[in-house]
């Protein structure tokens, strides 16, 4: 009996090592696989990958900013802060947005009331990835639903949809601080670079700029905006000439509209 007892805990011994064998290969093989999917979703481009030297869009921009109706200002471009931020975008220079982000440091437009992010600057110091990671992707490389590309001193924003908002794919909207709904332009980014550089914005911004509003724009930091009260999209605060206004960063004013929007939308539910 002791002899058979041994041998039985013997075969036991055998069955349950074989076991956490086969477990442990599984484990290892369900690692591996997760590690080459996530290899592969990640995989990033490299620099001379990304930078177009045949075609780039940049001499186009140039042609647009020269013949521009309205004030522009392309901030000055640190080559190594273009280049990591064209590389933490992932994104081409043959494209409108990465010849921006490669070529400037951000474009201000009406003495900074629009602020168009590149990689960059002193005045405008949000390069387009580092403004979006944490907000619509958690890591450079991810694929966003949505990318913030620029926004107003009137606390609006304007965003590329990737499908947040609709089958529009890469078509602008705009998060209107009178509103808080995301509203589309039905253009694109090359488009809405066009629509600032040439448009009426006064007509585009009618009811978002106080009387005085050009007195206050010049020397804005580009990583502030305004913030109204009472707010703009409530009953309230439906004439900003009587509204009271405060310089916030511009980070703290995107999150505060978002929650904002969340809340007001929750509401109007049945």
């Amino acid at each position: 009996m002791e002899k058979f007892g041994n041998r039985f805990i013997s075969l036991q011994q055998m069955i349950t090592l074989q076991m956490k064998l086969k477990y442990k290969a599984l484990i290892l093989c369900f690692l591996s696989i997760i590690s080459t999917t996530s290899f592969a979703q990640n995989k990033m481009q490299t620099l001379g990958e990304l930078v177009n030297t045949k075609d780039p869009a940049w001499p186009l921009v140039q042609k647009w900013i020269e013949s521009a109706k309205n004030k522009v200002e392309v901030l000055p471009v640190d080559s190594a802060k273009g280049q990591q931020a064209l590389f933490d975008m992932q994104v081409s220079t043959y494209s409108t947005l990465g010849s921006i982000i490669y070529n400037t440091g951000g474009i201000m437009v009406d003495n900074g009331w629009l602020r168009i992010l590149g990689s960059g600057s002193t005045r405008l110091n949000r390069s387009v990835p580092a403004w979006n990671k944490g907000k619509t992707m958690q890591e450079y490389g991810d694929k966003p639903d949505y990318l913030l590309v620029a926004d107003d001193a009137a606390g609006g924003f304007f965003a590329i949809n990737y499908g947040a908002f609709g089958s529009d794919l890469k078509n602008i909207y705009y998060l209107a601080p009178n509103s808080l709904n995301w509203e589309p332009l039905n253009a694109g980014y090359g488009e809405f670079i066009l629509f600032c550089f040439d448009s009426d914005l006064s007509k585009f911004y009618e009811g978002l700029r106080w009387t005085s509003w050009d007195q206050f724009i010049g020397n804005l930091d580009g990583s502030k905006s305004y913030s109204f009260r009472p707010y703009l999209w409530s009953e309230e605060g439906k004439d900003i000439n009587k509204a009271t206004r405060k310089l916030v960063p511009t980070s703290d004013l995107y999150k505060f509209n978002i929650v904002k929007q969340k809340e007001l939308q929750s509401a109007v539910k049945p």
